[in-house]
């Protein structure tokens, strides 16, 4: 029998390009999906590979603004996952890093769950994002906790709706159990390592990608490397773009969002990649490590799956890694790395980021979906 099947994702804009909208592509390559999401500005943009594609939104389409990000609806966004109308469908796939996986399903249903994170803003950016956000004191300060406690509950209850749950790592793996006491099947996600190509020559800089918020620590960065008195280049825009070129003295440049083959450019040149964020995944690592570039990381998240560090395997290493998200850290890290990094080979680097290639990710993804849809649909 012929399945029908449906791909729920939380917004698609050409704004989000990150790892989750990775995945998405990923799978429409070898399901034939319709595709769903609270909003979707994507498929007019002539290249996208959305192009022209019909996607399901919600009443959060045509609310002002929404093409610059709906996450000042944040209130709104359970409410509105729950209005999609997939009772045609038979198996459900959602790719979710907020609401995703709360569609309303049926029992004749089956509902698979590709977790890039449990909610965010719900559960361990609570308190960065009331610090943050002027909406965080006051009354409003009030109103936007009680918020959070209510978003925290409803993405408990929505977790029940999935039948079976796929962790973006073995770090989102534990953050699944911690908050909806739900096991997950890792399966990493692909990247594109076509898109990266190898280089062995360095030039004489570090290197960061990534958004401009608070959570990804660039300030600490900025901090570290203003003591250190090395080049380093930021590439990325966000909320603290002003803040992070204020503070960037003069060995720092700043240069706000670029386009790909910039971001190529720099990563395959750079000395070695900077990063100071707790990632469930993160996938720049991987690309950096693709282009034969080391890493330099915070010693948590998804980065303790990616990165080896070169003073634990001296044999495969491909960076190193820093305990305390603090500048001073970051600073004897670097200082380590200068004196190690005759001894990390780009070979290794890369041979690590083909760990994660499409074709892995391909194989396990449609193995798992199989294999859930067995056991699913034998008599309970």
């Amino acid at each position: 029998m012929e399945l029908n099947y449906a791909l729920v994702h939380e917004w698609l804009t050409p704004e989000a390009t990150g790892g989750s909208e990775l995945v998405v592509q990923e799978i429409l390559q070898y399901i034939d999906a319709d595709l769903y999401a609270l909003i979707d500005f994507e498929s007019a943009n002539p290249d996208s590979y959305l192009y022209q594609r019909n996607i399901g939104t919600t009443f959060l389409q045509k609310f002002p603004q929404a093409k610059a990000g709906i996450q000042k609806y944040l209130p709104l966004l359970p409410i509105a996952i729950e209005q999609l109308d997939l009772n045609h469908y038979d198996v459900i796939l959602s790719s979710s890093h907020a609401v995703a996986k709360g569609v309303l399903t049926n029992p004749h249903q089956l509902h698979i769950c590709y977790c890039h994170t449990p909610m965010r803003y719900a559960w361990d950016l609570t308190f960065d994002y009331l610090e943050g956000d002027r909406q965080g004191k006051g009354i409003q300060g009030i109103i936007a906790r009680y918020i959070l406690h209510r978003l925290r509950q409803w993405d408990v209850i929505s977790a029940n709706r999935v039948d079976y749950f796929i962790a973006n790592s073995q770090h989102t793996q534990s953050r699944i159990w911690r908050c909806y006491r739900r096991q997950a099947k890792v399966i990493y996600p692909p990247v594109d390592l076509k898109k990266f190509e190898f280089r062995a020559e360095k030039s004489d800089f570090y290197l960061t990608i990534s958004r401009l918020v608070s959570y990804k620590q660039i300030c600490l960065i900025v901090k570290a490397f203003n003591k250190l008195k090395k080049p380093l280049v930021i590439i990325g825009s966000g909320s603290q773009l002003d803040e992070v070129s204020q503070l960037a003295e003069s060995n720092v440049r700043v240069l706000g969002w670029q386009p790909h083959n910039v971001v190529k450019e720099y990563i395959e040149k750079a000395k070695a990649f900077v990063y100071a964020a707790c990632e469930d995944f993160g996938i720049a690592l991987v690309e950096a490590q693709a282009c034969g570039t080391p890493v330099i990381a915070y010693r948590k998240g998804g980065a303790l799956e990616t990165v080896k560090d070169i003073r634990e395997d001296p044999q495969n290493g491909t960076g190193l890694f820093f305990d305390v998200q603090q500048p001073e850290a970051l600073v004897e890290a670097v200082k380590a790395f200068e004196h190690l990094s005759n001894k990390i080979n780009p070979e290794n680097c890369r041979s690590q980021a083909q760990k994660f290639s499409p074709e892995i990710f391909q194989q396990s993804y449609l193995k798992y979906v199989e294999d859930c849809y067995q056991e699913w649909k034998q008599p309970k």
